[in-house]
Protein backbone atom coordinates (compact mmCIF):
# COMPACT_ATOMS: atom_id res chain seq x y z
CA UNK A 1 0.00 0.00 0.00
CA UNK A 2 1.47 3.42 -0.91
CA UNK A 3 2.27 6.10 1.64
CA UNK A 4 1.35 9.59 0.44
CA UNK A 5 2.66 12.88 1.83
CA UNK A 6 0.10 15.65 2.30
CA UNK A 7 0.59 19.30 3.26
CA UNK A 8 -1.87 22.09 4.03
CA UNK A 9 -1.32 25.31 2.07
CA UNK A 10 -3.15 27.31 4.76
CA UNK A 11 -1.50 26.26 8.04
CA UNK A 12 1.52 24.21 6.86
CA UNK A 13 0.41 21.00 8.62
CA UNK A 14 2.07 17.94 7.00
CA UNK A 15 1.21 14.26 7.36
CA UNK A 16 2.13 10.96 5.69
CA UNK A 17 -0.98 8.87 5.02
CA UNK A 18 -1.16 5.15 4.22
CA UNK A 19 -3.84 4.82 1.51
CA UNK A 20 -4.96 2.43 -1.16
CA UNK A 21 -4.46 3.67 -4.70
CA UNK A 22 -8.23 3.54 -5.15
CA UNK A 23 -8.91 5.71 -2.03
CA UNK A 24 -10.01 9.29 -2.75
CA UNK A 25 -7.44 12.04 -2.26
CA UNK A 26 -7.70 13.93 1.05
CA UNK A 27 -8.64 17.60 0.63
CA UNK A 28 -9.63 18.82 4.10
CA UNK A 29 -6.75 19.59 6.49
CA UNK A 30 -6.78 17.45 9.62
CA UNK A 31 -5.39 20.36 11.68
CA UNK A 32 -7.23 23.53 10.60
CA UNK A 33 -10.19 22.05 8.68
CA UNK A 34 -9.59 24.14 5.56
CA UNK A 35 -10.00 22.52 2.10
CA UNK A 36 -6.34 23.21 1.22
CA UNK A 37 -4.83 19.78 2.03
CA UNK A 38 -2.84 18.72 -1.05
CA UNK A 39 -0.82 15.67 -2.00
CA UNK A 40 2.89 16.39 -2.37
CA UNK A 41 5.14 14.96 -5.04
CA UNK A 42 7.66 12.77 -3.18
CA UNK A 43 9.67 9.58 -3.64
CA UNK A 44 7.48 6.51 -3.60
CA UNK A 45 6.96 4.93 -0.20
CA UNK A 46 5.28 1.59 0.37
CA UNK A 47 4.77 -1.08 3.01
CA UNK A 48 5.48 -4.75 2.38
CA UNK A 49 2.68 -6.91 3.75
CA UNK A 50 2.14 -10.65 3.93
CA UNK A 51 4.30 -13.59 4.87
CA UNK A 52 7.95 -13.78 3.89
CA UNK A 53 8.87 -10.14 4.44
CA UNK A 54 11.20 -9.07 7.22
CA UNK A 55 12.04 -5.55 8.33
CA UNK A 56 15.76 -6.33 7.89
CA UNK A 57 15.61 -7.94 4.43
CA UNK A 58 16.88 -4.93 2.51
CA UNK A 59 19.21 -3.30 5.05
CA UNK A 60 22.90 -3.56 4.21
CA UNK A 61 25.41 -5.23 6.49
CA UNK A 62 23.02 -7.46 8.44
CA UNK A 63 22.82 -11.23 8.15
CA UNK A 64 19.59 -12.71 6.84
CA UNK A 65 17.26 -13.45 9.79
CA UNK A 66 16.08 -16.75 8.29
CA UNK A 67 19.59 -18.25 8.13
CA UNK A 68 19.59 -18.56 4.34
CA UNK A 69 23.38 -18.38 4.26
CA UNK A 70 23.50 -15.16 2.26
CA UNK A 71 27.05 -13.87 2.64
CA UNK A 72 26.63 -10.59 0.74
CA UNK A 73 25.82 -8.76 3.97
CA UNK A 74 28.66 -10.41 5.89
CA UNK A 75 31.37 -8.96 3.61
CA UNK A 76 30.43 -5.36 4.37
CA UNK A 77 31.28 -5.41 8.12
CA UNK A 78 34.69 -6.98 7.41
CA UNK A 79 35.46 -4.25 4.89
CA UNK A 80 34.40 -1.56 7.39
CA UNK A 81 36.61 -3.12 10.09
CA UNK A 82 39.62 -2.98 7.75
CA UNK A 83 38.88 0.67 6.96
CA UNK A 84 38.63 1.55 10.64
CA UNK A 85 41.94 -0.20 11.43
CA UNK A 86 43.87 1.75 8.78
CA UNK A 87 43.51 5.20 10.44
CA UNK A 88 44.71 3.70 13.75
CA UNK A 89 48.01 2.65 12.12
CA UNK A 90 48.41 6.05 10.49
CA UNK A 91 47.85 7.80 13.83
CA UNK A 92 50.60 5.73 15.50
CA UNK A 93 53.31 6.95 13.10
CA UNK A 94 54.12 10.69 13.07
CA UNK A 95 53.25 12.52 9.86
CA UNK A 96 56.63 14.29 9.79
CA UNK A 97 59.83 14.35 11.83
CA UNK A 98 60.08 16.91 14.64
CA UNK A 99 62.00 20.05 13.77
CA UNK A 100 65.65 20.17 14.86
CA UNK A 101 66.52 22.89 17.38
CA UNK A 102 68.04 26.01 15.85
CA UNK A 103 71.62 26.70 17.02
CA UNK A 104 72.56 30.27 17.72
CA UNK A 105 75.60 31.51 15.78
Amino acid sequence: MPIYAYRCDECGFAKDVLQKISDPQLTVCLSCGQPTFKKQLTAAGFRLKGTGWYATDFRGGAAAPNGSGDTAGAAAPAKEAATEAAPAKAAAAPACAPAAPIKAA
